[in-house]
């Protein structure tokens, strides 16, 4: 009897297994799932006010519509994924604002429901669509994580802008370059010297220095103005002698410098010589030797008058030797004059010679 019992109890609570066994594997209808998954995206906040539609078959969920972002499209996915007896989710959503001539996004592989996406908590309901989409670019999907780019922070609420770059005014371009003068022949050239020329110590061909004592103009206007730099060279130089006593100099320019150019200028020459003695010198020796022949005859004559007339001759040649006329010597400061032989081509300037330089006046000759 008991043994009965004990068989008949066994195969009622097998008959109760199976029975909750297929009320356990009964899979919820299309209509559930696509009721569900609904829910869970107007739950959302940042996809409740999103075009999205959702379609299911047997176990396959179609989404298909527009959101903003690719975080958006992610997660729609994944609350579809999460629903029980789904198996495949094709993901049909386009990310922005779908155009007339877009052509439909490519279809993505079905992805196992194994691999599906846990659920989100109840707290991600209440997430704002700023906070979902932090979270999306922290954790990118597997196949987009290799190309994000790090975002850089948010400047401060008090942070000030840069401040533009002062801009560097423009260089202006330099002025154009005159247009050559050229300066007549027969134009004066009023120098001053700066080196001191000798006749006692100058040689032919020196070379002496002076500036400019007055402007150079034509037709009235400054074309080089007063204390430029001339060259020249000593042509002759003769020093004083003993008994002829006179002394030589001429001179010549040779070149005006102008803003570091040197120009060629042929003048006329200057000249300075001292009076020979000549006649008047031997006037006066023959005068010593007549006074010296009358002393001799007063003191004897004859012999004393040779004597006499000799030592009278040497006294009168030794007076005119000891009576040396002096040289020629034109020292710094001298200011000479020259005409020009030849007319000459230049590039004239305003520019002074010495600027910032006190120049010493023009002193009277």
């Amino acid at each position: 009897m008991k043994a009965n019992f004990s068989i008949l109890s066994r195969a009622i609570l097998s008959v109760g297994l199976a029975a909750l066994a297929v009320g356990c594997s009964k899979a919820p209808t299309d209509a559930k799932v696509t009721s569900d998954i609904q829910a869970k995206l107007g739950a959302d906040s940042g996809l409740q006010d999103k075009q999205i539609a959702v379609q299911s078959a047997n176990g396959t969920v179609t989404l298909s519509g527009t959101v903003e972002t690719e975080a958006e499209r992610d997660a729609a996915a994944k609350y579809a994924a999460s629903e029980p007896g789904v198996r495949t989710v094709i993901n049909n959503l386009q990310v922005g604002t779908t155009q007339a001539n877009a052509q439909p996004a490519p279809q993505q592989e079905p992805a196992p429901s194994s691999q599906a996406a846990k659920p989100a908590s109840s707290k991600r309901h209440h997430r704002s669509e700023r906070h979902e989409q932090e979270m999306a670019q922290a954790n990118p999907p597997a196949d987009q994580s290799q190309y994000s780019q790090p975002q850089a922070p948010p400047p401060a609420a008090d942070a000030q802008p840069p401040a533009p770059a002062a801009q560097q005014p423009a260089t202006p371009p330099p002025p154009p370059e005159p247009a050559p003068v050229t300066v007549p022949s027969g134009a004066v050239l009023s120098v001053r010297l700066i080196d001191t020329i000798d006749s006692a110590t100058a040689q032919d061909g020196d070379t002496f220095h002076a500036t400019l004592d007055a402007p150079l103009a034509v037709d009235g206007n400054v074309v080089v103005p007063a204390h430029y730099e001339v060259e020249g060279h000593v042509v002759n130089a003769q020093a004083s002698g003993k008994f002829r006593g006179q002394a030589l100099l001429v001179l010549q320019l040779d070149q005006l410098k102008v803003n570091g150019r040197v120009y060629n200028i042929q003048t006329d020459q200057f000249k300075q010589e001292t009076s020979a003695r000549g006649k008047n010198t031997a006037e006066k020796v023959g005068a010593g030797a007549v006074a010296g022949a009358i002393l001799g005859g007063i003191f004897g004559g004859g012999k004393g008058a040779a004597i006499g007339s000799a030592a009278g001759a040497g006294a009168g040649g030794g007076v005119q030797a000891a009576s040396k006329k002096p040289d020629i010597k034109l020292t710094s400061e001298k200011v000479l004059t020259f005409t020009l032989q030849a007319p000459v081509t230049l590039v004239p300037t305003t520019k002074p010679a010495r600027e910032g330089q006190k120049l010493p006046p023009p002193s009277a000759q």
